[in-house]
């Protein structure tokens, strides 16, 4: 029974009751085929492929589900046998350790499924659907409301998790319910209220929960062209002020209101400032670009430095937005 019909090696269900578990042995790592599926985990698989900085060690054990049922199997077969489990998105918002990661990293990027409802409004998608391509299929409809994330280079996952925002709006003030994959395995619909939803952070961040789909309230009947215009304008804003040349995780620091976190990191003098292949960007001092070759210590040593920088001159520290996953050494 074919669950998912994503271009690619689509992983399937399967009809079989069988719980036959095959283990694939190389020179460097192995391939374990997933009980009742036709997908594969596999060991020590890097994961600079997977994070937009391009860095990061390798994954304990990896898995990249097309579908809820393997994503479930895959949690389950975690469970049996005591491994962590870390989601990961599209890694636009994550720093992965040169050491890699324990345990069992599913990336959802492959969960991808959509609808747009016409007689309610609501586009109802899955956790790995890209936010950008939504903001493009919503305006070429002439449903308003996704302009503004056009820009999010993330998941649907990651940016309810986080809140993703932008131009004064976020993924809070539109959603509907995310469906949520508790701990046991089964599935639970959660409200805003109940996601606990503050500046860019949710309760769901540092949980065990694992968003797998989410509904969103657009509005429906505008212009096409009026919407896809604002969405090409916020587009255009994104490129000429933030850097797109160099792999970046967006926006490294949490804005410390009244202040602009860029605003501070470049009043202190740091932009330009490198350590290693990482820099403070010279177009936005809020992002660290991989300038080539950098690590994920040079990143991790450059983001203490703006902090310890900016603690000295404001009296303020800088809370990172970007997610820290592994072990870093505390002093750099």
């Amino acid at each position: 029974m074919t669950i998912s019909q994503a271009a690619g090696n689509v992983c399937t269900v399967s009809t079989l009751a069988t719980e036959k578990q095959e283990t694939v042995n190389s020179a460097e790592s192995q391939v374990i085929y997933l009980p009742n599926t036709d997908c594969t985990i596999k060991s020590q698989a890097s994961l600079s492929a997977f994070t937009s900085y391009r860095v990061g060690g390798a994954a304990e054990w990896f898995l990249a589900p097309r579908n809820l049922e393997t994503l479930q199997a895959g949690t389950r077969y975690a469970k049996e046998r005591g491994l962590s489990v870390t989601i990961v998105g599209a890694g636009s918002n994550l720093l992965v350790s040169d050491r890699g990661l324990p345990g069992l990293v599913i990336a959802t990027r492959h969960l991808r499924h959509s609808h747009f409802d016409q007689e309610t409004g609501q586009l109802t998608v899955a956790a790995g659907e890209s936010i950008p391509s939504l903001a493009w299929a919503a305006a070429e409809l002439g449903w308003e409301g996704l302009e503004w994330a056009v820009g999010i280079p993330g998941t649907v996952g990651g940016a309810v998790v986080m809140n993703a925002g932008a131009h004064n709006s976020c993924i809070a003030d539109m959603l509907v319910s995310a469906q949520i994959l508790l701990p046991d395995g089964t599935l639970e619909t959660l409200t805003p209220a109940e996601l606990g939803y503050s500046y860019r952070t949710s309760l769901l961040q540092g949980s065990d929960l694992i968003v797998t789909q989410a509904t969103l309230q657009l509005q429906p009947g505008a212009d096409p062209a009026k919407v896809l215009a604002v969405t090409k304008q916020h587009k255009q804003h994104r490129l000429t002020t933030q850097p797109y040349n160099f792999p970046s995780c967006g926006s490294v620091f949490r804005n410390p209101k009244p202040y602009s976190a860029g605003w501070l990191i470049e009043q202190t003098g740091l932009k330009g400032f490198q350590i290693g292949g990482a820099q403070v960007a010279q177009l936005h001092a809020n992002f660290i670009v991989n300038r080539g070759g950098a690590k994920a210590s040079d990143i991790f040593c450059l983001i203490r430095h703006i902090q310890h920088q900016v603690q000295d001159r404001w009296s303020i520290w800088l809370e990172p937005e970007v997610k820290m996953l592994g072990e870093f050494q505390p002093a750099c």
